[in-house]
């Protein structure tokens, strides 16, 4: 859902301590009446930040743009790339250009049919300057001639063509075996240029092409999805779905049947797991490809100082971390690729938690002692001052194990997002969830030199090197290794702290059926049923 993310906020994990985030308000419009056949499901939300499929970046965002919009291909339950609005595609012998073939019976929301021209505007507005995506270039950039697009020295992306209505032409610069699935991902879907054309936010009312409508958002009341009976695929069997916005406390709107689904938090999770309460047996545990860490700003003292770094992951206790602040709700990460995840590389060599040695490097590196170190400060998101308990806990590491002293800076979560870039301190704290399973979504797209998502600086050439040559290597095994690789390269470095892997902890009604997360966090509300409650 990947999608890109720069910090996970729908992570059901920490789900209770988000319903006091606020947002800016906009004028509410008036409720929409609700379909009554195929019944109500009443699910916990957040308001989105945007619902822009070229701009959104973060998985909460996600959430409703992949239930509203649909792109070329989907990810099937293997998370293998399937035709979705292409119902089928060839690819030429030197594996650079694919031919997609679309179905003809897909419909905008408003009737409209669609055709290949859609995709190539899509895709150019996506790369268009003035639409500032900060998605574009990491998911469609491997198609020639975005680049110029992006860089305006061309409109048209000279890699698509339009052959007839229903075939549209991808080239892209090298064979590439991600390149699909990579299709899958929100900046490379269909949006009606009409619906663009009426200016301002028009995604507040989106004319979209996925199994559910738009009906109704009153930001911090309700969002309201309503079926399409359009939708040229497996149509919803639920009539609409009502987001409660920042409703309360998920585990409480469960509790007296307000909502269906909640997330569970640390602090339910005693509760939740008791045999002898009654709450046991709705819950769900979904591992998820996903990975929390603190990344440093390689680019300004002190952490271009690889020792520094270093220092700073020996110190920390992933293991306590998440036993005592997590609950073993997360498992320790000493690397970048979480379980599960094509690669994964069970014999990583990490930097663990290592006291002694963490005072040793903070000695010979250029600074010598900790009183010479600079003034550190962590970038984090959130509002009010509220310091999460890990972040907490880790700063309290740092201070007793190396005494040093670390501030933190909180910007607004939009902020956060899609400006980090420009407000960068001397570390961030984010995380990643997959958008394709696949190690380039991780290692190429967070650590390449110069790449969008590369906010800390990390460059090393060998990195890259290693990474050019995974991404165009045709024989699977081979290309692991080399991915691999790069990634104990990027750990034995501290190109950033990894602290955990990610699982989503779920309690669901006994009567919703079909409720299942992928390994990506997301679900799949087309496929949801409601029996007799």
């Amino acid at each position: 859902m990947k999608k890109v993310i720069y910090v996970i906020f729908s992570m059901m994990l920490l789900s209770s301590l988000l319903a006091g985030c606020q947002c800016g308000s906009q004028p509410s419009p008036s409720p929409a009446p609700l379909p009554s056949s195929g019944g109500v499901l009443n699910l916990y939300g957040i308001d989105p930040h945007t619902l822009d499929p070229a701009v959104s970046g973060e998985a909460l965002s996600h959430e409703y743009i992949m239930q509203i919009f649909s792109g070329l291909v989907r990810l099937d339950d293997n998370l293998e790339p399937v035709g979705d609005i292409a119902e089928r595609w060839d690819l030429s012998g030197d594996g650079r250009t694919y031919t997609f073939y679309l179905k003809k019976d897909v419909r905008f929301h408003d009737g409209r049919e669609v055709k290949a021209g859609d995709f190539k505007y899509s895709w150019e507005r996506a790369c268009d300057p003035d639409t500032s995506s900060r998605t574009a270039l990491a998911y469609l950039g491997d198609i020639v001639g975005v680049a110029e697009v992006l860089a305006g020295q061309a409109s048209e992306i000279s890699g698509l063509r339009v052959i007839d209505d229903y075939t549209l032409e991808v080239t892209i610069d090298a064979p590439k075996s991600y390149f699909l699935a990579k299709m899958s991902y929100p900046t490379s879907f269909v949006v009606d240029r009409d619906n663009v054309a009426s200016g301002g936010e028009w995604w507040r009312h989106p004319n979209g092409t996925g199994p559910f409508k738009l009906v109704e958002w009153q930001e911090q009341s309700r969002l309201v999805l309503e079926r399409n009976e359009l939708y040229y695929g497996e149509v919803a069997q639920v009539g609409s779905v009502i987001f409660q916005l920042y409703a309360g406390v998920p585990m409480n709107l469960y509790e007296t049947g307000e909502i269906d689904v909640s997330g569970v938090s640390i602090y339910y999770i005693d509760r939740v797991t008791d045999e002898r309460g009654p709450f046991l047996p709705d819950l769900r545990v979904y591992p998820e490809l996903s990975f929390y860490y603190l990344s440093f700003n390689t680019t300004k003292p002190p952490f271009d100082d690889e020792n520094i770094r270093r220092a700073f992951c020996h110190a920390v206790n992933k293991d306590k971390l998440a036993s005592l602040v997590f609950r073993n709700m997360v498992e320790p990460a000493s690397g970048i690729l979480p379980p599960g995840m094509p690669g994964y590389n069970e014999g990583l060599a990490g930097l663990e938690y290592d006291i002694e040695l963490a005072r040793e490097l903070i000695a010979s590196s250029e600074y010598g002692d900790v009183s010479n170190l600079p003034p550190i400060t962590v970038t984090d998101s959130g509002q009010g001052g509220l310091i999460s308990s890990d972040l907490e806990a880790i700063i309290y590491e740092w201070r007793e194990n190396l005494g040093v002293e670390v501030e933190v800076r909180q910007l607004e979560p939009e902020r956060f997002l899609y400006h980090l870039d420009e407000e960068l301190d001397e570390m961030y704290f984010s995380g990643w969830i997959a958008d394709y399973p696949h190690p380039q979504d991780f290692l190429d797209i967070l650590f390449r030199s110069g790449a969008e998502n590369n906010y800390g600086g990390y460059s090393n050439p060998e990195v890259d090197a290693l990474l050019d040559r995974a991404n165009v290597e045709l024989d699977s095994q081979a290309s692991l290794a080399l991915y691999q690789q790069a990634e104990q390269i990027l750990v034995s470095e501290a190109a950033c702290l990894p602290l955990w892997f990610g699982q989503n902890y779920l309690l669901v009604k006994p009567y919703v059926g079909g409720y299942e997360l992928n390994p990506m966090g997301l679900p799949q509300l087309n496929k949801v049923t409601l029996g007799e409650h």
